[in-house]
């Protein structure tokens, strides 16, 4: 019997390689209020409804609604959505369009490809470049909100 290890390539396993990634706005991923867990109404492409929706935790615009929405926390209109009627609810990101009245308690979000027009309420704005908005547009201060406590009147 001969060694043929002399002769023979001696494999080494490569390092492990590390993966980076650099912080931009490609690799942004924020978590979004669809993701949170509760009551929720998805309306997918090219569907369309129409009338009140009540007591929805999420509503998920992808297709087209023309409605009321009421005692509702969050509504989010994708890119491929449009909404049109009302809304009063504490969390809006809107990426496709929105027309009629929007009351947004907490924080209002525009993106890039998102347009607001009607007459639109708010606490806190950001809107992403080519995001749009137009209308009659006010900031709600804490003066406006409905105190949460009992009314100071004792009389």
């Amino acid at each position: 019997m001969t060694d043929d290890s002399s002769t023979t390539p001696q494999f080494r396993p490569d390092p492990p390689r590390r993966v980076v990634e650099i912080p931009g706005p490609s690799a942004r991923r924020r978590s979004t209020p669809s993701d949170a867990p509760g009551k929720k109404l998805l309306v997918g492409r090219e569907i369309k409804l129409s009338g009140e929706i009540t007591a929805c935790d999420t509503l998920v615009v992808e297709g087209t609604v023309e409605a009321q929405l009421k005692d509702s926390r969050v509504i989010e209109v994708a890119r491929s959505g449009h909404f049109k009627g009302s809304a009063d609810i504490d969390v809006a990101e809107i990426g496709g369009h929105f027309d009629g009245e929007l009351i947004v308690r907490q924080r209002l979000l525009i993106e890039s490809t998102g347009l607001v027009t009607g007459t639109i309420r708010y606490k806190e704005l950001e809107i992403e470049r080519g995001g749009r908005l137009s209308g009659d547009i006010q900031i709600i201060s804490d003066d406006d909100e409905p105190s949460s406590g009992p009314s100071s009147n004792n009389g």
